[in-house]
């Protein structure tokens, strides 16, 4: 008898994974991603955001950091926008200077529902929520990157423009993109400050915890963490400022008050004998980090137990309904330094002391400016090398747009904390307002690069700069010249183009910088300024250090065959506001003298490269 055998085929069917086309693909939602997603909308191009967590913003947020270091007084575009939201939440400015060691202190959660509005109200940004990504490519003069959301599978997403927007640079590393991590040489930044050997020790990193009065009587305690020793953390009530040389000291509840919130809710994120933790996690893995990084909760739970238990705050508990959490924890924790950018711009310390000095005129190239003091935290390393950085005095600076560009590899922006900076610089670079300009800036670059079908590295700094301006976001960190003034973006122009220069002032937290628009200016001032633009003036010494007048203004150029009448001289000024009678004699203040330059030479459309160099 024969065996007759069936075989039957199943034929299982397997889809392949979605793609969604975008002009822009931005990894990472933080703070510099969800600015450059909003920018780029704003700006008519598509973005297309992936983020691990379900909320945005980062370390404003998703790390608990929502006390705002610096910019106070520079409410540059974006990060002014944010904080107007804010102040319309709370009730006000005064409303959210609830803590000492900023103007702008909010709730996580507060801060996430503003930035979720926010982009929700642009129909250009579509958010990949609690995803994954991996096998970046480029492909067909673009970018290939494979997607696992929570909400949508698995997915491809094509796009033109790629922006690293992740905590610790992992795209560029994953494209093996060059960069540098920890402490830099001398040889290599020539910072006087700098180390004579490298190394990697980085920042220490912090797991943030928001505790809240939960009223007088309340006890909140929580359970004795393992590994518990009170000593860890005495003398933690240290609040001297070594910035200001404030010696006051051994203040318990004003340590507490440095990250009061609003709502009596309390940021703990304390440096002295706090729950700061070194941990260099940046090249593991993300399952190796998660494992790691187990160890900085447990930090903080300790920390915490240690205000309750031995410093009487027992009724402040942890608020266990401000994030997403089972643990009452943040999702991410607050990385203070990453992996740097190899960049088109290494912007050192010597670019922020003296700007106007050094071989590369980077303050040309501004796309970001910055007013914190360089502020490195290595507390818990133990034997880190010993650089006092607080005492670097600085003014207030502007980032060059090389800085977010690689050397020598196309179609990347690079933002959040990875931009090319020298450690020492990062100290200052990491805070909170600068990474939300960056992500403005990269924005606008990927932006233009799409619209002009360009890669990122051939978009013209003076149109990326122009953009900015016209979104009241500063290039220049001038401290009198407000977005609201008339002349802001003339007077921003003035300034990048270097003939008339600010004056920088180290000042405590928040250095400033003064373009003093109602001085006047001496005709050597001008003349001195515009030798770079016209190499016929590099041997003219004609000008005095009188007062500039509209008859010296003409003379001078007319050396470089630029003359202007005194009928145009008014006519330029009187369209532009001015009220004064105009004649030979009249004085002209910085003001007036920024707009006529602007409007009768025009030197800001020069175009300049990376270096700050003018274009001929």
């Amino acid at each position: 008898m024969r065996n007759f055998y069936i075989i039957v085929f199943f034929f299982v069917w397997v889809p392949l994974s979605a793609q969604i086309k975008t002009d822009i693909i931005i990894v990472g939602g933080g703070a510099s991603g969800t600015m450059a997603a909003i920018q780029a909308a704003r700006l008519g191009i598509e973005a297309v955001v992936i983020e691990e967590t379900p909320w945005l913003g980062g370390m404003l947020t998703s790390a608990g950091v929502s006390a705002i270091d610096g910019n106070h007084r520079l409410p540059s575009g974006l990060w002014g926008e944010f904080r107007q939201h804010l102040y319309s939440y709370y009730g006000g400015p005064t409303a959210v200077e609830t803590g000492w060691v900023s103007n702008t202190l909010f709730e996580p959660s507060v801060g996430n529902n503003i930035l979720q509005k926010m982009v929700k109200d642009e129909n250009n940004v579509q958010v990949l929520f609690e995803a994954s990504w991996k096998n970046i490519r480029r492909a067909d003069g673009g970018w290939l990157i494979d997607v696992q959301s929570k909400s949508k599978g698995k997915l491809t997403i094509q796009g033109k423009v790629l922006i690293d927007a992740t905590e610790l640079g992992d795209v560029m590393a994953s494209l093996h993109v060059p960069y540098y991590l920890g402490m830099d040489s001398r040889s290599l930044t020539k910072e006087s400050f700098a180390l004579e050997e490298a190394n990697d020790i980085v920042q220490d990193l912090t797991y943030v915890v928001t505790l809240k009065d939960f009223g007088k009587g309340a006890d909140k305690t929580i359970k004795k963490p393992k590994n518990y020793v009170k000593e860890e953390f005495a003398g933690c009530c240290d609040v001297s400022d070594p910035a200001t040389f404030n010696k006051d000291n051994n203040d318990c509840f004003k340590m507490l008050t440095y990250g009061r919130l609003p709502n009596n809710k309390f940021m703990i994120n304390w440096p002295k004998k706090g729950n700061d933790i070194y941990l260099n996690v940046i090249e593991n893995t993300p399952a190796e980090r998660a494992k790691l990084l187990e160890e900085a909760k447990q930090m903080t739970l300790r920390f915490v137990y240690y205000i309750q238990s031995e410093l009487g705050f027992k009724n402040l508990g942890i608020d266990y309904n401000e994030y997403p959490t089972k643990d009452g924890f943040p999702m991410i924790p607050y990385h203070r330094e990453s992996r740097r950018l190899k960049a088109k711009s290494l912007f050192a310390l010597q670019h922020i002391m003296t700007p106007f000095d050094t071989p590369e005129a980077y303050y040309r190239t501004g796309v970001v400016v910055g007013d914190y003091t360089i502020d490195h935290h290595h507390y818990k390393y133990g034997n880190a090398p010993e650089i006092d950085f607080v005492k670097i005095r600085v003014p207030s600076y502007n980032v060059p747009m090389g800085s977010l560009i690689p050397k020598d590899y196309e179609g990347l922006i690079v933002a959040e904390k990875s931009i090319g900076v020298t450690n020492i610089v990062n100290g200052a670079t990491r805070l909170q307002p600068v990474v939300l300009g960056i992500g403005q800036a990269a924005g606008v670059i990927a932006a233009l690069a799409v619209k002009q079908d360009v890669e990122p590295s051939r978009v013209s700094i003076r149109d990326v700069q122009s953009t900015l301006l016209d979104q009241k976001a500063y290039i220049m960190p001038y401290i009198d010249v407000a977005p609201t003034d008339p002349h802001f973006k003339i007077l921003q122009k003035i300034g990048a183009t270097g003939i008339l220069k600010g004056v920088g002032i180290p000042y405590k937290w928040a250095n400033q910088t003064w373009f003093y628009p109602e001085y006047e200016i001496s005709e050597y001032e001008l003349l001195d300024g515009l030798r770079n633009y016209f190499p016929s003036l590099k041997d003219n010494w004609t000008a005095s250090g009188e007062p500039l007048t509209v008859k010296s203004y003409q003379d001078i150029v007319k050396a470089i065959d630029k003359e202007i009448s005194i009928a145009a001289v008014k006519e330029i000024l009187f369209q532009r506001g001015c009220s004064l009678p105009i004649d030979v004699h009249t004085k002209l203040n910085r003001r007036w003298t920024s707009v006529l330059l602007d409007a009768h030479l025009g030197l800001f459309e020069r175009h300049i490269d990376f270096n700050g160099n003018i274009i001929k």
